[in-house]
């Protein structure tokens, strides 16, 4: 019955919500307004930091464009940021139909010290006005950074890349940093043979479902590697948010234990790239961290970092044109791309700047 209730009440609830949102008062601004859709409650805060050019206005769950029009039309310069790609096709199409920009966001590479699943406030976010960095269909802020940004001639921003590549990899940090070091040879065993490490991801995640042409679960990724490799050791290691059971898993690693050595305890990526000697993943950052500490990365999907001559790519992007060095793609992708901001003092802030805090937060 209680459930029954909750039910019935929740469009009513939702209506009232954006009733309440719509009638408030317009304020008074020189800046163009935000309407940031698809944001949960508990990122309210951090978020207007990085968009500080925009006043912002997030649209609660359950928004109506019929009911939201009243508040949009109060506005002559207007955009919709949106998180990643879950709007509801009404929004963009109103957005298409009213010439209003579309934005999107995303968490950056170096975001925090727990997952965004554990409500960790971010360090980092990429904000794209073109597409997204996953989505490997059409193009993206970043991509045309990697396309056409002159790196030779920028050799201070090199040696930040440098510099700040040396300080992730000698401090042990990565995108996530919730995970206690662990000595991988507790879960690896001996090492006889040629190690490979496949990263397991949300299979259902927009990461694949955009980046990658062919719908791979992380079974068939695990079946490539050993087929490619059959004297190699298989390391298989599950993506945090399904090891943790916070998202759903699609393949069941049970059914290839008899050829891999799955990873059943959380296990830093930093730790799990120990005596490894290549990495297959489908779209997963994993690939660029490895890639970054000098290992070898085959990718079936499109991730942002394929296809510039650094990878070995099973789907190909005619869009990319240029082999980049790995301290122009680093560059291009942490420094000149993500926007990080202390979550602590809403200030910008640098690359070296959030290594240093992260760093200081892990001790």
């Amino acid at each position: 019955m209680k459930k029954l209730f909750k039910k019935m009440m929740k469009p009513i609830i939702n209506t009232l919500t954006v009733m309440w949102w719509i009638i408030q008062p317009k304020r008074r601004t020189n800046k163009p307004v935000a309407f940031v859709f698809n944001v949960s409650r508990w990122k309210y805060p951090y978020i207007p930091p990085f968009l500080n050019e925009y006043e912002v206005r997030f649209v609660p769950y359950g928004k109506n464009i019929k009911l939201l029009k009243y508040e949009l039309n109060k506005y002559d310069k207007k955009v919709f940021i949106i998180w990643s790609f879950n709007e509801e096709e009404e929004i963009s199409k109103y957005a298409v139909e009213n010439n209003i920009p579309i934005y999107r966001i995303e968490d950056g590479f170096i975001r925090s010290i727990g997952l965004g699943s554990m409500h960790t406030p971010p360090y980092s976010l990429c904000i794209d006005k073109k597409g997204m960095y996953f989505d490997s269909s059409k193009p993206s802020d970043l991509e045309d950074i990697l396309n056409f940004y002159d790196f030779q001639s920028d050799t201070s921003l090199l040696k930040q890349a440098r510099e700040a590549m040396e300080r992730l990899t000698t401090l042990g940090i990565s995108k996530y940093n919730h995970v206690e070091k662990k000595d991988s040879s507790k879960y690896y065993g001996t090492k006889h043979n040629k190690r490979i490490l496949v990263i397991g991801q949300v299979e259902d995640d927009a990461s694949i479902l955009r980046g990658s042409k062919i719908r791979w679960t992380n079974n068939q990724l695990v079946l490539l590697a050993k087929e490619e490799n059959p004297e190699a050791e298989i390391i298989y290691k599950p993506h945090p948010d399904v090891l943790t059971g916070r998202r759903p898993k699609q393949s069941d690693p049970k059914d290839i234990k008899h050829i891999a050595k799955v990873i059943e305890e959380p296990l830093s990526l930093v730790d799990a790239f120990q005596t490894i000697d290549h990495v297959y993943t489908i779209t997963s950052l994993a690939g660029f961290e490895a890639l970054i500490r000098g290992i070898p990365v085959t990718t079936v999907g499109a991730p942002f970092y394929s296809n510039w001559g650094l990878t070995d790519d099973r789907q190909k992007v005619s869009r990319r044109k240029r082999k980049l060095s790995i301290e122009e793609l680093f560059a291009g992708a942490y420094i000149l791309y993500p926007k990080y901001i202390d979550p602590n003092t809403g200030k910008i802030i640098s690359l070296k700047k959030t290594i240093e805090l992260l760093a200081n937060s892990i001790k």
